[in-house]
């Protein structure tokens, strides 16, 4: 698909999100942007952010701040990450934590932020060390942290990007995945980082490309329950490249071949089939950070890898097997300020945007919600935040 008729997609079905939450702050985080031909797609990102800027959609937002890590030249340092904040003209006390000066600055006018992110005193950015994940020789996998204080209630938000599966293969044989372990050390990183003694410890939502897959080992054994396996190696190496599941009778039809970069399972329906709910007992990765982080109920099928021909929005490519990898999560006290509205007034959606559009082959996922300021104060005035990534 042309980027520009994907920009256009993309763009208007986020706009009927935000024309249906009319939230009053909203925070906005990608992931590879750009894509991986950075230095040839920079031209759309500039499209793209002058249009979310300047478009009719956006005119109540007045004030704005746009962090766009663009320096690709910079090995080191170079992650990928663009994050977009909005604010209402209705929103009056809003401020943003300076880290170097430690405190907070009253944000007025509309700024971008790009290049070389490190000297912005109003975020902090990393980038995983290369040993994280020595697979990769340039990996862009980091996060991007900005603190925020409404009327008196303050809270982090942090761009994250963790790390993919490189291999079917490789995460089919052991369960939990050796991937699966590369992530959980790249996020116990980045909370230990965002309430370390440096600052005041506030509530934090993190949200992004978790990259978070389901189990492969149980997900194939459960898909193929009673298929016989073929495995086809290399004639060279002898490596397994290919494993082929059949049915042990009707025919010995084909139901699922795995490659490196293969997943084809011969019914996608089961991933779509009520949300795709059934394979949810296969998303674990999240359950050793449960005393640390908070996710709402998932009621939306998994958020990638969606096909890219546009038209085929609902269809997934047969490279991986579907998963949640796109997830909006927060601290226990985030939770208590996400969830206090909720009993109040009952208005938290976490959803998918764009279900039957293509939006690329990731489906942006959003947290709309409503917060007290000044929590338990008498009179604090409600604001509505949506948070997309």
């Amino acid at each position: 698909m042309q980027p520009e008729n994907l920009q256009k997609n993309w763009l208007r079905e986020f706009y009927q999100v935000v024309h249906t939450h009319k939230p009053h702050f909203m925070a906005l985080h990608c992931q590879e942007f750009g894509g991986k031909n950075y230095e040839a797609s920079m031209s759309h990102v500039d499209k793209f952010v002058k249009e979310l800027l300047s478009s009719d959609a956006m005119k109540e937002y007045n004030r704005a701040r746009v962090y766009l890590d663009e320096n690709y030249k910079s090995q080191e340092h170079f992650t990928a990450l663009g994050s977009f904040y909005f604010l209402h003209e209705s929103l009056k006390n809003i401020y943003q934590f300076d880290f170097k000066a430690k405190k907070y600055r009253k944000v007025a006018g509309k700024e971008i932020y790009s290049d070389t992110l490190e000297s912005t005193p109003m975020l902090e950015k990393e980038k995983f060390p290369q040993d994280y994940f020595p697979e990769c020789k340039w990996s862009r996998k980091g996060f991007i942290r900005t603190r925020w204080c409404i009327a008196d209630c303050a809270f982090d938000l942090v761009n994250i990007h963790l790390f993919h599966d490189a291999s079917n293969l490789v995460a089919w044989e052991t369960s939990p995945s050796v991937y699966s372990g590369i992530r959980h050390k790249a996020l116990g990183y980045v909370l230990d980082r965002i309430i370390d003694q440096r600052f005041e410890k506030v509530s934090y939502f993190v949200f992004g490309d978790f990259n978070f897959r389901l189990d492969s080992k149980s997900v194939v054994e459960t898909l193929c329950t009673k298929a016989t396996m073929q495995t086809v190696r290399a004639a060279d190496t002898n490596e397994v490249v290919k494993l082929i599941f059949r049915e042990s009778d009707n025919d010995r039809k084909v139901m699922l071949q795995l490659e490196k970069k293969l997943f084809d399972y011969f019914n996608q329906e089961v991933f779509r089939d009520n949300n795709g709910t059934a394979l949810l007992e296969f998303d674990k990765e999240l359950s050793v950070f449960k005393d640390r982080l908070y996710e709402l109920d998932i009621s939306f099928p998994p958020s990638y890898p969606y096909s890219e021909d546009a038209r085929q929005g609902e269809q997934y490519m047969n490279t991986r097997c579907p998963a949640w990898c796109d997830r909006i999560l927060m601290s226990p006290s985030a939770k208590e300020l996400v969830l206090r509205s909720e009993s109040e007034e009952k208005v938290v959606t976490y959803d998918h945007i764009g279900p039957n559009v293509c939006m690329g082959d990731h489906k942006p996922v959003f947290l709309a919600f409503r917060i007290m300021p000044g929590a338990g104060k008498p009179h604090a005035r409600v604001h509505k935040c949506c948070v997309v990534q």
